[in-house]
């Protein structure tokens, strides 16, 4: 849960000599209920009542003196404004399923993945594991509800009480997960609340039973940082009938296509791989080449920005090391200097600063977070991807523009301020400024009309290599529009001829 990021920002803006008002007023815009908003400023008052009670219950836990020592040390750290992680296993190509003890454990592989020929993957998913009489969670974050299967077969339906706030920055992640770790009881280092039945499935991100503080007291109804709520009662059944590597699948109506439909037709590019889609319901415009796998340059700084908003608290400096500081075309940052991890995005995604995104990762580590960035990649269906390094300089970063439009599209829904930033469209927001004078920005579609954000690219391997989103009016509608290009000779002179196609295509 993200409600410690929340306290830790708002401690953070006060001692900067924020107006309170103001604050508020910015949180609020950002997502945050009033609720939220008049318990983070308590607990940015008085933390020494989280603190004291932290360690009152480590000190008279019944783990292991070795273990509760480093939840001491941890608890130590927190307080003094850093942020430990602790490491879930990797998530790979392959997921166990969790099965009764009498029959042997079914193995889900992705395998092929046709993203835009079957667009809805979660629904796909769902059924391949039922099909395959798997054990599974689903959590439908559209009609609010969770249900668990077991070996193909429903076994229990529950209401979700609370999910994370749609468009904020802490916004419940969809895509495929798996049950990392059960707790009976665990508390959040960064929500500062109890959570029960608690099931961890990604990052920060939980399912478990009503909340409640330390003192015993419960918190508002719906109260959540970006995890899965159920009433208590719901999730001790969940947590009973899964097992740990149990697949979860997190969907929204926003990545099932939807009723618009568009008339067909294709256009003349040197690119050999592109593709132009609809965000929204799938419709491809024009593709080529859309499932070669190939090197993609800077456009994987738009999945580091990704991982870094749902892994790292933004508001934490990073200290720039020497080894960050790597050829970029536009060199910005000093060894030794401290950086907002927020305000490290801008550079990343504006001047697509390989210093930047190299300092990020080695503020996470630098292995783990590509770790991250390959598991997030799995996670959203981009089965034909493969991350070795953060900026994209390296020719193993590989992907394809089917990949891609799923890459688009998570950013879209979920983490839009990834893609607003890229536009120069976000300069301010709860977090302030990025703290950089004078960014340029470097993408190929700035200051167009409709351009909602997006990056381009280009390395010896890639060539030149571009993702925009846009969005088009369309008959009253507005409609989310990506064009990928990939191995271009000249992707301004691609991107816009494909961009220019479809609107004249509209």
């Amino acid at each position: 849960m993200y409600h410690r990021q929340l306290v830790a920002h708002v401690s953070a803006r006060l001692r900067e000599g924020a107006d309170e008002e103001t604050l508020k007023t910015e949180l609020r815009a950002d997502g945050w209920s009033a609720d939220d908003v008049r318990e983070a400023f308590y607990y940015s008052a008085y933390p020494e009542k989280l603190l004291h009670f932290s360690l009152a219950r480590l000190l008279h836990s019944e783990v292991p003196t070795a273990v509760s020592a480093l939840l001491l040390i941890g608890v130590l750290a927190a307080s003094a404004g850093a942020l430990v992680f602790f490491r879930a296993p990797i998530l790979n190509y392959t997921i166990n399923l969790a099965a009764p003890p009498e029959a042997p454990p079914p193995v889900f592989s992705y395998g092929e993945q046709r993203a835009l020929s079957d667009p809805d993957f979660f629904s796909a998913v769902r059924q391949q594991f039922i099909d395959d009489r798997a054990s599974f969670i689903e959590a439908d974050l559209t009609t609010m509800s969770l249900r668990v299967y077991r070996v193909g077969e429903l076994a229990l339906s529950v209401p979700i009480v609370t999910k994370g706030r749609e468009g904020s920055w802490w916004e419940t992640p969809a895509g495929l997960y798996k049950v990392q770790s059960k707790e009976r009881t665990h508390f959040s280092s960064i929500g500062r609340v109890y959570m029960p039945w608690s099931m961890n499935f990604q990052g920060n991100f939980f399912i478990h039973g009503d909340t409640y503080y330390p003192d015993g007291t419960s918190t508002n109804a719906r109260y959540t940082g970006g995890c899965i709520r159920l009433a208590s009662a719901d999730a001790e059944q969940v947590y009973a009938l899964v097992n740990i590597g149990a697949p979860v699948l997190v969907f929204e109506r926003s990545f099932s296509p939807d009723a618009f439909v568009y008339d067909d037709t294709r256009p003349p590019l040197a690119a050999p791989l592109y593709l132009a889609a609809d965000l929204g319901n799938n419709y491809v415009f024009a593709a080529q080449g859309a499932t070669t796998t190939v090197p993609i340059a800077s456009l994987t700084k738009l999945l580091t920005a990704l991982v870094a908003t749902e892994y790292i608290n933004l508001d934490m400096l990073a200290t720039v090391p020497s080894e960050a500081l790597v050829y970029t075309s536009r060199p910005r940052l000093i060894a030794g200097e401290r950086r907002s991890v927020y305000g490290l995005l801008f550079p990343l995604l504006l001047e697509s600063s390989n210093e930047a995104a190299e300092t990020i990762a080695r503020f996470y580590g630098r292995d783990s977070f590509i770790t991250r960035m390959n598991e997030k990649a799995a996670a959203i269906g981009m089965q034909h991807s493969r991350f070795v390094d953060p900026s994209g300089a390296e020719a193993g970063n590989v992907s394809t523009a089917e990949d891609l439009f799923l890459l688009a599209k998570y950013l879209y829904y979920n983490r839009s301020f990834v893609l607003k930033i890229s536009s120069g469209a976000l300069t301010v927001s709860a977090y302030g400024g990025s703290g950089f004078v004078g960014l340029s920005n470097l993408n190929t579609f700035v200051g167009s009309e409709f351009f909602f954000g997006g990056k381009n690219g280009k390395t010896t391997a890639a060539h030149e290599t571009n993702l925009s989103v846009f969005e088009l009016p369309v008959g009253g509608a507005i409609r989310p529009v990506v064009v990928v290009v990939l191995g271009s000779p000249d992707e301004k002179v691609d991107s816009h001829a494909l961009m220019e196609y479809v609107v004249n295509h509209l």
